[in-house]
């Protein structure tokens, strides 16, 4: 953890931003809770146990600085709740996410699965893709696994 933490240290000193307290109480949430798809309030609350005297906003500021940085992406699983998921380290890309849209499971592809599409994006469009999501939604009832 302190290695991906001396990581999104450098990330934010890169940009003139320092990793205050604040800021490092909530990466260590986000690190700690890393398989977990949380919002906001999910944060602040346990960035709280951390560090009591933290405001929402507080959070909510740095989640969104380290969404601008590419540090988190921030993700919409169509229940119009915002959830923020640490970038994989040496990811080009945000990750990719199966979302039965019954139960509310949340699945993670890792592998990039748009290469192809961003070279036909690119070369007949002319259009340089910087980043991509793709989420993928299902009915419980209509599983096949």
């Amino acid at each position: 953890m302190e290695h991906r933490i001396d990581n999104i240290k450098k990330q934010l000193h890169a940009q003139s931003y320092k990793l205050t307290p604040q800021r490092e109480a909530t990466v260590r949430v986000l690190l700690e809770r890393e398989e977990d798809h949380l919002s906001a309030e999910d944060i602040f609350l346990l960035v709280k146990e951390k560090a009591p005297e933290i405001g929402l906003a507080t959070v909510y500021r740095t989640l969104e600085l380290l969404s601008e940085l590419k540090i988190v992406d921030k993700i919409n699983f169509g229940d119009g709740v915002s959830r923020y998921d640490l970038r994989k380290e040496g990811a080009e890309h945000f990750h990719h996410h199966l979302v039965c849209i019954e139960c509310g499971s949340v699945e993670e592809i890792v592998e990039d699965l748009l290469k192809d599409v961003e070279k036909i994006v690119e070369n007949d469009w002319q259009f340089q893709v910087k980043d991509h999501s793709l989420l993928f939604t299902e009915c419980a009832n209509n599983a096949k696994r």
